[in-house]
């Protein structure tokens, strides 16, 4: 009883602190986690369940209330509306959507083949498979990172391995570039920063630099320097520009070590920063870092414990500091009424691509949060009056 008035309070008090510090905050509740959220347009989003059994994919619609710039209040609609679903055989460990498509491609992370999803239209609620496309056989555990563009062909890059990696055309399957590394190195992520300009982050903190319209030989950016013996995990993102020089990339270790360098030069980094993050039990899976699209030079990261940390890089120097917290969403925490033994954990966020402080964010107990927090360095104050 005891436990539970004490809980009650502490959510009482974050509640009421959050009136101040959010402007806008919507929970749902999923019945399985998912690991992957996804826009699929400017107000839908996919999630998907990642039990090894038959899981559920969906295309969730936000709180219109969310988009309601004036008089929210008479906005009613608070919450999200499922508009698409349907079923994988079994986990979603990876989802991409095409661009300029109603298509979705996702990997089970089992092996490296990926599956193609149709999202379905106004005239069908069903989100069915059509078709799948091989992946490399040498990828032995560990499933595929996925890249798309908008381009004037349907085509994904995908691959476990940086010697595995390809751009495939959707439709015909067949290869249209392949990178060719001298060694096969576990990749954290694969991204487009251009038309054809790609980056393709290794678990070991090397990172590639191709083009896939040229056979030259890839960029190699060398991991960054670690003490010896010590086996470190990277996870890599790179901003979005309009010219890739204009691109930053940002490597974050599993000892919570953050680097910022020009794409440039990735040799020399730019900002660094020791970040006060859990690093006991960070997976590979489940840790993530990734660049504001519309607010500059800042980072979300995730995956060390139930919050979801905001950082400003540009107030990095050369020289290793630690980190300044800007803003920490610790709704999924405080929320999660789970047994202590098994804490909840942040599996994935992802920020709006136009509003600046919007990030949905996804923990290990099903919940799904959108949230648009207030920068109080800047505010003038709470408006409680007008929401």
């Amino acid at each position: 009883e005891m436990e539970e008035i004490e809980f009650d309070d502490v959510l009482d008090d974050w509640f009421i602190e959050s009136l101040k510090t959010y402007k806008d905050l919507h929970v749902y509740q999923l019945e399985l986690p998912t690991q992957v959220i996804e826009w699929s347009s400017q107000k839908t989003v996919c999630v998907a369940g990642n039990s090894l059994s038959k899981s559920e994919i969906l295309e969730l619609h936000l709180p219109p209330r969310l988009f309601a710039e004036e008089n929210k209040g008479l906005c009613a609609e608070r919450d999200f509306k499922v508009v698409h679903g349907g079923f994988t055989d079994g986990p979603v460990r990876c989802l991409r959507h095409i661009p300029g498509t109603r298509c979705v491609v996702t990997n089970d992370g089992l092996s490296s083949d990926l599956q193609v999803w149709d999202l379905g239209g106004d005239d069908s609620d069903v989100i069915r498979k059509m078709g799948s496309i091989e992946g490399s056989r040498i990828a032995a555990g560990g499933g595929s990172r996925i890249a798309a563009q908008l381009s004037s062909q349907p085509q994904i890059l995908h691959g476990a391995r940086s010697s595995d990696v390809q751009l495939t055309h959707l439709t015909s399957g067949q290869t249209l570039y392949k990178l060719e590394t001298p060694s096969a190195d576990p990749l954290s992520s694969l991204q487009f920063v251009s038309d054809a300009v790609f980056l393709a982050g290794c678990c070991n903190g090397k990172i590639y630099v191709a083009d896939s319209r040229t056979s030259a030989a890839p960029q190699l950016s060398p991991p960054p320097h670690s003490s010896p013996g010590e086996s470190v995990l990277w996870w890599t993102d790179a901003s979005s520009g309009p010219e890739p020089s204009s691109c930053r990339v940002v490597r974050l270790s599993s000892t919570g070590q953050a680097l910022v360098s020009d794409l440039r030069n990735l040799g020399a980094a730019v900002g660094r920063a020791q970040l006060n993050v859990e690093t006991s039990h960070c997976s590979l899976d489940h840790v993530q870092v990734s660049w504001a699209p519309v607010l500059d030079e800042c980072i979300a990261v995730s995956g060390f414990s139930g919050t979801v940390r905001i950082y400003d890089s540009s107030v990095w120097g050369t020289e290793l500091q630690e980190a300044q917290l800007l803003f920490e969403h610790r709704g999924h925490a405080i929320s999660s009424q789970a047994d202590d033994s098994v804490p909840v954990f942040i599996t994935s966020h992802i920020w709006h691509p136009e509003r600046p402080r919007t990030l949905l964010s996804a923990a290990s107990d099903g919940s799904v949060h959108v949230w648009d927090w207030v920068d109080l360095s800047t505010a003038a104050g709470p408006t409680l009056g007008t929401t």
